[in-house]
């Protein structure tokens, strides 16, 4: 699906300088890309490649200059970038509605007709999927879980009992949402086992990274805000919050009871330990461990033990 370069720049609110005539037919990488191809500068490191690459044209920020080059210019090349592969490749439509006959469906299930429920899927008693729900092969739903409309659930995720997750969510492969929270009394070398009897509570649009673990509360509920976003392999405990519009990056850790404001970054590999505070738009550097709340607004940084508040 050829497109002008023109036409491009009305879709994103941006602007042509060169040529609005030059045939687009996809987009590619700098060292990929060739002459009928869109690629993107989104970062000053890969200069020397953008210079060099066989692009026919580039997708730049407002006030970047390449001699020579046809450039779409925008305000905000990465969200531009969204847009553009969203037309160049549609995602796949949604599975079609219905039940494989392999799927295990309990008792007292309410399942919207809209919704898909692939083969070897279970979803316990009491449950309920809403309109256009999709679930993947080999999910295990527990009992009295809510999915709100438009979510997926990928294969081998699985929902604990009372887990609910709000509308357009999508949780990747091997989730696990709602286990037990890591709680235990040590007496005389002995560890006990405290029962946990909260749950976890997933809010509208949240992502969910492949091998992502979320505990189940002690008491009350694990919550995690609208519009947040969690990578593969992160690891939230019992009973923490997370506000909207959060990002935890792969290898991070959140243990229980801590709180984390509207849009807070928490980078890779970092950890956060228990019963703290991470106010509004707070920002945990990569590898770094938190041990003190940190202030709305701030920038915490832990390099080779030594510890800076930006």
């Amino acid at each position: 699906m050829a497109r002008s370069l023109g036409e491009l720049a009305a879709l994103v609110a941006g602007e042509v300088r060169g040529d609005p005539d030059r045939e687009i037919t996809g987009i590619a990488a700098l060292d990929a890309a060739g002459p009928a191809e869109l690629s993107f500068y989104t970062n000053p490191r890969y200069r020397a490649e953008a210079e060099r690459s066989g692009a026919g044209a580039l997708l730049v920020a407002a006030g970047e200059q390449f001699a020579g080059r046809d450039l779409l210019v925008v305000e905000d090349p990465r969200l531009a970038l969204a847009a553009l592969l969203e037309l160049f490749h549609p995602r796949p439509g949604r599975p079609a509605a219905g039940i494989d006959p392999r799927a295990v469906i309990g008792a007292g299930c309410e399942v919207d007709p809209s919704a898909h429920v692939a083969a070897l899927a279970v979803v316990g008693a009491g449950s309920a999927l809403a309109a256009e729900v999709v679930i993947h092969p080999h999910v295990v739903i527990g009992a009295g879980c809510r999915i709100g409309a438009r979510t997926v659930l990928h294969p081998h995720v699985v929902l604990y009992d009372g887990t609910e997750l709000g509308a357009d969510c999508v949780v990747h492969a091997g989730a696990v949402l709602g286990s037990d929270g890591f709680g235990f009394a040590t007496s005389a070398g002995s560890h006990v086992k405290l029962p946990q009897l909260g749950r976890v509570v997933v809010e509208d649009g949240v992502e969910i990274g492949a091998n992502t673990t979320v505990d189940r509360a002690a008491f009350d509920e694990t919550r995690l805000g609208a519009g947040s976003k969690i990578d593969n392999l992160v690891q939230i405990g019992h009973n923490v919050r997370l506000g909207a519009g959060c990002i935890l990056v792969a290898q991070s850790g959140i243990a229980g009871s801590t709180k984390l404001g509207e849009q807070v970054i928490v980078a890779g590999q970092s950890g956060v330990s228990g019963h703290l505070t991470l106010g509004a738009g707070a920002r945990v550097a990569a590898k770094s461990a938190v041990f003190k709340d940190v202030a709305a607004g701030r920038t915490y940084e832990c390099v080779e033990g030594k510890k800076t508040l930006g």
